[in-house]
């Protein structure tokens, strides 16, 4: 299978996880929730992983060791993320949005749902700059994605619903943030020799949705729901993760 072919399928895995998310709160809000938050420890701990273990050493190769560049783009798409998520969309977090009479207010809702479609156009840069820079990278990228998509969709038809949009505009958002996954796996695939770029800047966005919006979620559901499970799966998934990257490199030599 081609590389494009392989992202093409990858983009579609992805962009399903958020309709599923958009699906699931529109559909059964109440009894999804617990779900929900063990994905979003799950994916944190897998994408913490991801970042540390898998795509720093791989930018390093890339870069020959001389990291002040390539940790530059890192820290720029971290920025990036925090620009477009707290700064032009201050209300913007993970998972069920209950603030309704803030979600009411002019175009927040609107801005939280454009920031997300930044963040989810970054998940597609990262997947495609993974796969076209070697096949395990792309894979345990795309995992580390793939166990945040539903939440994605989740938010983002949560900040329409509380909006006091219906559900056809919360499933038209999650349409929509699943396209921007798309935008980001054929941009990158087009401008492929770019990659030694856009993977550093990739894993900075990616380090940011781990550390900055999913483990804050995880702690504040751990602190108030009192279940320590929450808490325990992102060391899970930084688990899963490392058995996932033996088992590929294994399969692959």
């Amino acid at each position: 299978m081609t590389p494009f072919l392989q992202l093409i399928g990858f983009g579609l895995l992805a962009a399903t996880g958020n309709i599923v998310g958009g699906f699931l709160i529109t559909r059964a809000r109440a009894t999804n929730q617990r779900l929900l938050n063990y994905l979003i420890a799950l994916g944190a701990g897998f994408m913490l992983g991801a970042v540390f273990l898998e795509v720093i050493p791989e930018v390093a190769l890339q870069w020959n060791n001389d990291l002040i560049k390539p940790m530059g783009l890192a820290l720029a798409g971290y920025l990036l993320i925090q620009f477009v998520e707290h700064t032009i969309a201050p209300h913007f977090h993970f998972g069920e949005e209950t603030h309704s009479d803030e979600m009411l207010r002019r175009g927040v809702a609107l801005t939280a749902v454009i920031a997300l479609s930044v963040h989810t156009f970054f998940d597609g840069v990262a997947i495609a700059s993974g796969l076209l820079t070697n096949f395990q990278l792309g894979l345990l990228l795309f995992i580390a994605i793939a166990l945040h998509k539903i939440p994605e969709g989740f938010t983002v038809a949560s900040i329409m619903l509380s909006s006091g949009r219906g559900h056809q505009a919360a499933l038209r958002a999650t349409a929509l943030i699943a396209a921007a996954t798309f935008a980001g796996i054929i941009l990158t695939f087009v401008l492929r020799p770019a990659v030694i770029y856009t993977l550093p800047f990739s894993a900075g966005v990616t380090l940011y949705v781990a550390a900055s919006d999913l483990i804050p979620e995880v702690n504040r559901k751990s602190r108030y729901g009192g279940d320590a499970r929450t808490s325990l799966l992102v060391f899970a998934g930084v688990a899963l993760f490392y058995l996932a990257h033996l088992m590929l490199h294994d399969a692959l030599e």
